[in-house]
């Protein structure tokens, strides 16, 4: 079965820096768009970054363009998000996921993993 397992979350003040990783498994890595994505306190889903297969068609959300970086390893099926700059904003769990539509804080994912929490204290 899918599963998703992310790592790296945890406590940092404002302009930090964080690196989260997702080791994924159970599907064919190299044949889908994945996706990190996050739920503030209080909000909905957020798409933060995505990546196409071929690593040559990232997305960003407004908030997070040119302070995050979305990259992937597909021989060893990893997604990594590298976070710069972080805002208490930015506060949220982060899961990997794939299988992702929507906008704003209404996104939704077919399958995500169980999250890690980001915090970003001023």
């Amino acid at each position: 079965q899918v599963q998703l397992v992310e790592s790296g979350g945890g406590l940092v003040r404002s302009g930090g820096s964080l690196t989260l990783s997702c080791a994924a498994s159970g599907f064919a890595f190299n044949t889908v768009r994945m996706y990190w994505v996050r739920q503030a306190p209080g909000k909905g889903l957020e798409i933060v970054a995505s990546l196409d297969i071929a690593s040559k068609q990232p997305f960003y959300a407004n908030s997070v363009k040119g302070r995050f970086s979305i990259a992937r390893d597909n021989p060893k099926s990893i997604l990594t998000l590298h976070m710069n700059n972080l805002d208490v904003d930015d506060t949220a769990i982060y899961y990997c996921a794939r299988a992702c539509a929507g906008t704003g804080t209404s996104a939704s994912c077919n399958y995500r993993g169980q999250g890690t929490q980001v915090t970003v204290s001023s």
